[in-house]
């Protein structure tokens, strides 16, 4: 069974999937959202759902850093309840600080241009949030 990670912005939803064993996580995709129109990209994730016989998913929870939830989390919370209703799957959600910066720095350290960064950015958190839950499952 594979799980499937979400990055859920407000524009992109980065996507990232695990190994069969879920040991491993790779980014696999972003997808492009507009929340101010109501498309959420949930027809593109039910796609990937069934290709990758997915059997749970874990979205990123931005928190502040003081562990309050803001607009974003809020938006993250809504976003994960849509998918457990609209797919029936188990849906966790995974406090995602720094995933974004931290990808980020990977990604300049590996001297990515600013072009190539701003299009692998959102799979790179959406990958590090799923192996962060993966690791937390051992």
């Amino acid at each position: 069974m594979r799980i499937l990670g979400l990055d859920v912005g407000s524009k992109t939803v980065g996507v990232a999937l695990s190994d069969e064993f879920g040991w491993t996580a790779q980014g696999l995709e972003t997808i492009k959202i507009n929340e101010d129109e109501r498309m959420f990209g949930f027809d593109q994730i039910g796609q990937i759902i069934e290709k990758y016989e997915v059997g749970k998913i874990v979205v990123g929870l931005p928190k502040n850093m003081n562990g309050t939830i803001g607009p974003r989390g809020e938006a993250s919370q809504f976003y994960a309840s849509e998918l457990e209703k609209r797919f029936s799957l188990p849906v966790f959600l995974w406090d995602e600080r720094l995933t974004t910066v931290a990808a980020e720095r990977v990604l300049l350290e590996a001297d990515v241009s600013r072009k190539k960064r701003k299009k692998v950015i959102d799979k790179m958190a959406a990958a590090m949030i799923l192996q962060g839950f993966l690791d937390s499952q051992k």
